[in-house]
């Protein structure tokens, strides 16, 4: 019978979070999930089957996430896969951006994917297959037609350029690294912005509509499945091809 592969998801409580562990637990996959709200992860391990388990993690906290990850290894021994989900959207405009914001932006969403990520591929080494890292970037990281504040569109383009670095320097060691960069996905993070410019963003989008994050969570599982095997540093752009010049 075949091992139970296991994935560690951040960001697991939240909108795309949520929708990522759901697919993973249907594809078989045994999911940790680190999120910073311990009582939603909590609530989410005891609605589960035994396939999922929940751990309060900072993730901005390079030590706590060693730590987190020390515990991973203890119980399952390893990982087969890495899904840097964890993000946010901070909206000063740009010449007030305050330093702790810069610094709050590219810790939560790049920092924290550059730990995991360090920890993930120490647990991966021995476990049988390729194993797989999935960033969660961002279609703002490219389009500057869209309204993303620059603090996050450099910290979801340190991600991609992640991805690149680790997929060349583990490439022959069987770890495969990719991005998925979405244009505007209907999660909590829609709240950011004005209701004005939510609509223009949407009016954008060529099917009309936003997309949904099982829609994104159904790629995270197509690459972590053996059909991602060959897929290796690549960043794909979800965006109903709203960009195709």
């Amino acid at each position: 019978m075949a091992e139970t592969r296991i994935a560690v998801v951040t960001g697991a409580a939240g909108g795309m979070g949520r929708a990522i562990v759901e697919t993973l637990l249907q594809s078989g996959m045994t999911v940790v999930g680190l999120d910073i709200d311990g009582k939603a992860v909590k609530a989410m391990e005891a609605a589960s089957e035994g396939n999922f388990e929940g751990h309060q993690v900072d993730l901005t906290k390079a030590d706590a996430i060693a730590e987190v990850f020390e515990a991973i290894a203890q119980k399952h021994g390893g990982i087969d896969a890495l899904v840097n989900n964890a993000g946010t959207c901070l909206m000063s405009a740009f010449p007030d951006i305050p330093a702790d914001e810069l610094d709050r932006q590219m810790s939560i969403n790049f920092s924290s994917a550059f730990h995991c990520s360090q920890q993930a591929v120490k647990l991966m080494a021995g476990r049988p297959g390729v194993r797989k890292i999935v960033m969660i970037s961002s279609n703002g990281a490219y389009n500057f037609d869209v309204f993303d504040p620059p603090h996050y569109r450099a910290s979801k383009a340190a991600m991609d350029t992640l991805t690149k670095d680790l997929a060349r320097r583990y490439a022959r060691d069987k770890i495969a690294v990719n991005s998925i960069a979405p244009a505007m996905t209907e999660t909590p993070l829609f709240g950011v912005v004005s209701e004005e410019v939510l609509e223009k963003a949407l009016a954008a989008m060529p099917h009309g509509r936003a997309m949904q994050p099982s829609e994104i969570a159904a790629w995270v599982a197509f690459l972590l499945s053996p059909a991602g095997d060959v897929s290796s540093g690549n960043v794909i752009i979800l965006n109903q091809g709203r960009d195709v010049r």
